[in-house]
């Protein structure tokens, strides 16, 4: 019931990919990283513990919209999420995509984003058909922290 509220207040509201950069507490915002053109966030609402987004801070909901910096920027940030999880959790796989437009699914169709899903081998169970909930193994916070720190790890090496 929280992700239903929460969902419908937001899209209610302004868009949370033009909000949340603006609000200035990362950690409350979930921001994990801040480009020049582009963000790294963390789902509220998680498919997989670890889900992440990629999204430009400009309000621009058509691929092709995209200036060819925002668009480069998108991919290297994406890439750089892939290794965060990768270094703070050691998934078996991923997920990459986005979501173009309401039919498609996407929940805020008029501000672009990179869904980035790691995933492990049995990571589905019985809890979403039986009781029509998802089981988190990892609070959003202590997720956020230890992402994070990971990011941190990567970003010295590159130094």
């Amino acid at each position: 019931m929280q992700y239903i509220r929460m969902a419908q207040e937001d899209r209610e509201g302004e868009c949370i990919f033009c909000t949340k950069p603006r609000e200035g507490d990362d950690r409350s915002s979930l921001i994990l990283h801040r480009g020049e053109r582009c963000f790294i966030i963390m789902n509220l609402f998680p498919y997989n513990t670890g889900h992440l987004m990629v999204s430009p801070y400009r309000h621009v909901g058509e691929l092709e919209r995209l200036e060819p910096a925002e668009m480069e920027e998108l991919m290297r940030l994406t890439v750089l999420a892939v290794e965060t999880i990768k270094e703070a959790m050691q998934p078996q796989g991923f997920n990459l995509g986005m979501n173009l437009g309401k039919v498609s699914g996407a929940g805020y169709d008029e501000h672009l984003h990179m869904h980035v899903v790691p995933r492990w081998q049995g990571d589905t169970n019985f809890m979403p058909v039986v009781a029509g909930a998802k089981v988190m193994p990892e609070s959003l916070e202590e997720n956020y922290s230890r992402l994070r720190e990971a990011l941190e790890r990567l970003l010295r090496r590159e130094e």
